[in-house]
């Protein structure tokens, strides 16, 4: 049990240390030695001035400014110092494997990047591995791991610079027994798939991913997901959820995530809160009251955000989930059906649809093309869906349709969804974290062949910089626990979020009245700034606002993991 008791340790050490340096004894010397600097422990409560010691990987000392001596000094006069961000939805999946730097949540301050809204990078058979060579992008990388540990222990291997971590993705563990159909399982099938969330928990998964607007997971039904989420918190895992709609069908989603919690006993997290569409933008209020009725009922749900008012995703999406049936070959087949062409057209201007129609909500005007693989169709990059029709004489639909079929459904697009005033609203909510939804990329080599949206390059900045300093919307401190303490609780992991001895030292260097972000829809490329180091593991990765090339990132586990001391939270469910 000594990984769950070592912060009460340390903490009793770094007491020792103190009460030996006032009884005489030697003066404490660390390797890392923060000076000076306003501290915010991502607990929440009132920032003080003082240092942080570190040695090796630890925090031995937090608190007021004492005799000390450090093979390294840092001074942080004037800036605050914060345990690390946890972005706590990162699609760096494929961007680590090509740059482990990470440079764009890097100099946002991000020392932990979570993975697996829905996919993740495994568990994988022979059958998918190809499919996923076939449908890589501009990002080119052979696949060398089978199951989601492997991939998370190379990335480590191969070098990052933020620590990594995954939820085991649902579709993936769908479509490894199921393929890409609109099939049930049958409790054979079933009981593999719970067997292979058992082995991705014991490998240090988070939880059970969803993302059930995209085929083939919008297949899946209440009970499949249940059961797949009562696996994971037997192993003292959660459920964390692109829910069913985020529009029409907001309030039943939610009724959903909460049952799912409810019946499998694990705590829900409701991904990039929002509501999709004018016509649910009023739906705010009743949105949060059914998560705070759960969480008074005593169900642990929590939610988190990005900071704009369009969200990004394939230009696929536009069509109705059916097209997809039975994976992007079938879909492609489709789309070359005249018959089934004008149906899908149809479709996508139908509103009320029993679908999450995206399309229909942005309308052609607000869908703008961020990404597409073939270097012929590279130029429409930057267009709205409706700059391409007019360009091309056809209705919006039949644009969409032709550059999906001919992109083979590997375009990307942003979609314009949401409200300022809700986004504002809910930059406010306690029980919500932030999670950028985007790769970590850099504005040169490869990540130049395609657009991207804004949330990339400064959706942390942007909270704190727009929203907590010029909007005031909440206090700086309650910022940072939202964005350190509250989601590495939401994750259990219990080394890392708050400045305190014992916990690992992943730490950031900002300055609150400077902090800001400078991406825009038009120029997505563009650094945040503000944030002047960051130590992940206590290794310095950040330096003045510069990488240092160090790549010091480790595959974060979570409890279920059977490494830890005690077996992990598996072994002990049996």
């Amino acid at each position: 049990m000594a990984w769950r008791t070592g912060v009460a340790s340390a903490a009793l050490a770094a007491a020792l240390l103190t009460t030996g340096s006032a009884q005489g004894a030697e003066t404490p010397s660390y390797d890392l030695l923060i000076r000076n600097g306003i501290i915010y422990d991502g607990s929440g409560g009132e920032p003080y001035a003082g240092d942080i010691g570190i040695k090796g990987d630890k925090i031995v000392y937090a608190g007021p400014s004492r005799a000390a001596t450090a093979t390294n000094t840092v001074d942080a006069k004037g800036l605050a110092v914060a345990p690390g961000f946890i972005n706590m939805l990162s699609w760096a999946t494929e961007s680590l494997l090509v740059d482990g730097l990470g440079q764009s949540d890097l100099r946002q301050g991000v020392t932990l990047e979570v993975m697996g809204e829905g996919w993740s990078m495994g568990p994988l058979n022979d059958r998918m591995k190809k499919e996923a060579v076939d449908q890589q992008g501009d990002f080119k990388f052979p696949i060398e791991w089978t199951t989601l540990g492997e991939y998370l222990s190379l990335v480590e291997k191969r070098g990052t610079s933020m620590n990594v971590a995954s939820y085991v993705g649902a579709t993936t563990v769908r479509q490894h027994e199921l393929g890409d159909a609109d099939v049930d399982p049958t409790p054979e099938q079933l009981t593999r798939m719970r067997a292979l969330v058992r082995q991705a928990m014991e490998e240090g998964a988070l939880g059970v991913g969803t993302s059930l607007i995209y085929p083939p997971a919008a297949f899946a039904e209440t009970d499949e997901l249940v059961a797949l989420t009562t696996e994971a918190a037997q192993c003292g895992g959660s459920y964390i959820s692109h829910m069913r709609s985020e529009g029409d069908r907001l309030l039943e989603s939610i009724d959903e995530l909460i049952e799912i919690s409810r019946r499998s006993g694990a705590p829900a997290e409701i991904y990039h809160l929002k509501q999709v569409g004018r016509a649910n933008w009023d739906k705010i209020d009743a949105a949060i009251a059914k998560v705070e009725a759960a969480r008074a009922q005593g169900l642990k749900i929590s939610a988190d955000m990005y900071t704009y008012t369009a969200g990004g995703t394939g230009l696929a999406a536009s069509m109705p989930p059916w097209v997809q049936d039975g994976g992007t070959e079938a879909m492609l087949k489709r789309l070359r059906d005249p018959a089934t062409v004008e149906r899908i057209k149809q479709e996508m201007v139908k509103p009320g649809s029993n679908w999450e129609n995206l399309y229909n909500h942005a309308g052609p005007d607000g869908v703008l093309i961020a990404s597409m693989t073939e270097p012929s169709l590279k130029p429409l990059m930057g267009k709205t869906v409706a700059q391409v029709a007019k360009e091309r004489g056809v209705s919006a639909e039949q644009a969409v349709i032709d550059l999906v079929l001919a992109d083979k459904g590997r375009s990307g697009a942003i979609y314009f969804l949401m409200n300022e005033d809700n986004v504002r609203r809910q930059a406010a909510i306690p029980w919500v974290s932030f999670g950028s939804d985007a790769e970590a990329s850099a504005p040169e080599g490869v990540f130049l062949k395609s657009s991207t949206h804004p949330r990339a390059y400064g959706n942390f900045a942007r909270f704190l910089g727009k929203y907590v300093r010029d909007e005031k919307v909440v206090p700086l401190q309650d910022a940072i626990r939202r964005l350190t303490s509250l989601p590495a609780g939401n994750l259990g992991l219990r080394d890392r979020g708050q400045l305190k001895p014992g916990l690992v030292a992943d730490v950031v260097l900002f300055d609150p009245k400077t902090i800001s972000d400078h991406s825009t829809f038009e120029k997505p490329r563009q650094y945040a700034t503000g944030v002047r180091d960051v130590f992940v593991n206590g290794v310095q990765v950040l330096k003045d606002g510069t990488p240092t090339g160090a790549k010091p990132g480790r595959f974060v586990k979570g409890a279920g993991w059977t490494g830890w001391p005690d077996g992990g939270a598996c072994r002990k469910a049996g």
